[in-house]
């Protein structure tokens, strides 16, 4: 994983070269290991190196084409790169054993279409094709590696980092786009295609974007999530033998690497799961690393230390408290370089800061619960399925009884919503629209994008209802998580991979009957049968924590100070925030009237950003 920043004129003027260079040291910390730009003119490419695969000076970029007429930025892994190379003519002259020169050759001799078409890994690609003065954008089919952009003016600038395109001398002055701030406090992200900024926005997962001289004039989705699939296994013992060996190839695929390589072990299902695979295919003692809190309600390091001992791995753990939260606050908050609100980055930058000082790639289990229907929120939002084309007041006494008499265990407030997609983006927003208007009061008649359409979906019955809502969870709650591991661990200069979010293992396990997986009292069945077969005594339980922490807590103790003070934040102000109102909400949650963490987090997130 590395970090790349560029420009391109198209009206043929030449790029300011200390600018790039200036704002490429924003994602140094992406790619410590070698800084190389490439000065085309009317183009600048910078790259900064994390070193993974061919260590050498022949793995540095930007990358040139053998004919000269691409030049290429890539980060990222193709895991099938040896693979494809067996496909190209034989007599290709390869100047690096690495994947970004299986890349160039691709593209060089099959054009663009056809390679994206082969890639399997997590990939943010640049490329200037100078014959047709072109340049293209290419993010990986499910988002893991960021690609931001602007274009104003015959200029595009594109970067691994919002900060750098937002900073840029032709985007530093944009207005906000009052849209998408309101997206902002509704989803605590911004989600791709947009950006906080006018004129600037991002590559959404699977897109290809083509910019030439008229602007952008290609645009599409090479790889889409299915709407839905007919599942074509339905067999338990089929089903757990097909997962065991996709998920065990997907994990010998990513594990290609030139340097140190470990795993991050929690104490869930999906971590130790693919801790197992990672096992097997370690020589030597694999190294696993977990992070614990004081908080009995958060911390599951117990079940990850019982999980490294029936595995048989080298256990780095470490129990963060609030007063060393407090102190790595700040080393944290750095890592936030676009609006950004998960207060789980805090644990997500402290593993990643842990494991860094032993290895430079770590394999991650996040993509599980989407794939595999862990979330509670596909049985709350599904359970009202008989209901939700009733009229609304017959829905309103059903829900009223069912509250009174069963305590919502037939109906909850989810069939209130005029339909199940409102009803599940509603699940993802912590910050409610009457708190909200008061916050920002100029937000009230503003609403988020029209385009923004994650949760729009129509299902035809209750499996249609199922798949439509894993594939807003893939392109919404999963893309969050995603942004959020991307940020923790370049920050600490540390590649994660996530094994099941390559593309064999997403399409495969679409094959699979959703039933084997979800049903009353049941999250994430198969993945758990597949885990108890092949580590028995796994502390399984039904209690997702993941590495999280009590923010709650910490906002009324140890980082009061730090939220009082956003009152006084000029960008903040700016944005048209009511002070009286932030107040208001602050003192509340001191006061344990309310919980207000994720409003307050949000707002903080627009202040770490700045």
């Amino acid at each position: 994983m590395c970090g790349f920043l560029g420009q391109i004129n198209f009206d043929g003027l030449p790029v300011r070269s200390e600018e790039i260079k200036r704002l490429g040291k924003l994602s140094q910390k992406r790619g410590p290991d070698n800084t190389g730009y490439y000065d085309g003119g009317f183009y600048g490419l910078l790259f900064n190196r994390l070193s993974i695969l061919d260590l050498s000076e022949t793995g540095h970029q930007p990358k040139v084409s053998p004919s000269g007429r691409y030049k290429m930025l890539f980060n990222g892994e193709i895991y099938n790169h040896l693979e494809l190379r067996t496909l190209l003519e034989n007599n290709i002259v390869y100047r690096s054993t690495g994947d970004a020169e299986t890349l160039i050759q691709l593209f060089q001799h099959w054009g663009i279409e056809k390679t994206v078409k082969y890639l399997d890994g997590m990939f943010a690609i640049v490329l200037v094709d100078e014959l047709e003065k072109k340049c293209h954008l290419i993010r990986d089919f499910a988002g893991i590696k960021p690609l931001f952009y602007g274009y104003k003016n015959n200029q595009l600038v594109f970067a691994s980092q919002y900060d750098q395109v937002a900073k840029h001398s032709c985007f530093r002055n944009e207005e906000v786009n009052k849209d998408v701030l309101r997206l902002y406090m509704e989803q605590h992200f911004v989600p791709s295609p947009f950006g906080l900024l006018k004129n600037t926005a991002q590559v959404a997962a699977g897109q290809w974007l083509t910019f030439a001289i008229n602007g952008l004039n290609r645009q599409a989705l090479y790889w889409t999530f299915p709407e839905y699939i007919e599942p074509k296994i339905h067999d338990k013992k089929n089903a757990l033998e097909y997962l065991d060996d996709i998920l065990s190839k997907s994990v010998n695929a990513e594990m290609l690497s030139d340097v140190p390589l470990g795993s991050f072990l929690s104490g869930g299902i999906d971590s130790p799961l693919v801790t197992y695979y990672a096992k097997k295919y370690t020589q030597q003692k694999l190294k696993a690393f977990s992070i614990g809190s004081d908080s009995s309600v958060h911390d599951e390091s117990e079940n990850a230390k019982t999980y490294a001992s029936l595995l048989g791995v080298e256990h780095h753990l470490h129990k963060m408290t609030a007063k060393e939260a407090n102190e790595l606050w700040e080393e944290a908050i750095k890592a936030i370089h676009e609006p950004f609100a998960d207060f789980s980055i805090l644990p997500t930058y402290a593993v990643s800061k842990l494991a860094r000082n032993d290895v430079k790639v770590a394999l991650s289990g996040d993509g599980g619960d989407e794939l595999f229907f862990g979330y509670e929120r596909f049985a709350s939002v599904a359970k009202n399925y008989g209901y939700q084309h009733l009229p609304t007041r017959l829905k309103y006494m059903l829900y009223g009884a069912d509250k009174v008499i069963f305590k919502n265990r037939h109906i909850n407030s989810a069939v209130l919503f005029d339909d199940f997609g409102k009803a599940h983006r509603g699940l993802h927003s912590r910050t409610s629209s009457q708190w909200l208007n008061r916050l920002f009061p100029h937000l009230q008649d503003v609403s988020a994008p029209d385009s923004y359409d994650v949760y729009e979906y129509e299902p035809a019955h209750k499996d249609a209802l199922l798949q439509s809502m894993r594939k807003a969870e893939f392109y919404g709650m999963m893309q969050k998580t995603l942004r959020k591991v991307d940020m923790a661990s370049m920050e600490v200069s540390l590649e994660v991979r996530v094994p099941f979010l390559k593309k064999s293992v997403i399409e495969s396990s679409l094959l699979i009957d959703h039933k084997l997986s979800y049903g009353l009292h049941k999250k994430k069945q198969l993945l758990k049968d597949l885990l108890s077969h092949n580590v028995p005594g796994s502390p399984i339980d039904n209690i997702k924590k993941g590495f999280s922490v009590p923010l709650s807590k910490w906002i009324k103790e140890d980082l009061q100070e730090r939220f009082r003070t956003l009152n006084e934040n000029e960008f903040l102000t700016e944005l048209g925030m009511s002070g009286k109102s932030y107040n208001a909400m602050l003192e509340e949650h001191i006061a344990g009237r309310a919980d207000h963490k994720w409003p307050l987090f949000t707002i903080f997130g627009l202040q770490a950003w700045v």
